[in-house]
């Protein structure tokens, strides 16, 4: 019988998107595109929704969703300030409606590091703690996804949705 242990229902490492620091947005959306399917080929695994960030050590630096990748893919305005959000009427926008200046305007930014984009990690838990320890630290921080670390070392992430899984084995 499963001691519910976080390394017993977390996603590998080796099974998640991760990426160095120096890597581009591209890079990183095309790790995240190719990121299906999972580790025990659960469907439950319906691709990547972040992407972990490291750096040449591999210490975790943080993590970047696909709203940050969204964001830093706004175009950047005369001035190099990120632009907001186009709205109807904007010229901007009516210059990239055409799909080759669309993709024109996000290849541009596509080319900037990850690191620009990237959100430290807030909270993390040890591979040892178990379920409603990590149900708990999710609550508490309001997140979907924890590295899961060992002697200081991620080796793993544990998603909401594992917890869910988890949690519904146990009642059902």
């Amino acid at each position: 019988m499963s001691t519910m242990k976080a390394s017993e229902f977390m996603i590998p490492l080796d099974a998640y998107p991760h990426v160095p620091y120096w890597f581009s947005i591209r890079q990183a959306v095309a790790i995240m595109e190719k990121a299906e399917g999972g580790p025990d080929g659960h469907s439950r695994f319906t691709g990547a929704h972040c992407v972990l960030v490291f750096n040449e050590s591999y210490k975790l630096l943080g993590i970047v969703r696909c709203s940050d990748i969204l964001r830093g893919l706004q175009p950047v305005s005369c001035a190099g300030e990120q632009a907001p959000a186009p709205i109807a009427g904007d010229r901007r926008l009516q210059e990239t409606s055409s799909s080759d200046g669309l993709r024109r305007e996000l290849g541009i930014q596509a080319e900037r590091p990850i690191s620009e984009v990237m959100n430290p990690i807030q909270s993390t838990v040890d591979h040892e703690e178990h379920l409603l320890q990590v149900m708990s630290r999710m609550l508490e921080q309001n997140t979907s996804m924890l590295p899961v670390l060992r002697d200081g070392m991620v080796i793993g992430v544990v998603r909401s949705v594992e917890v869910f899984h988890e949690i519904a084995s146990l009642i059902l």
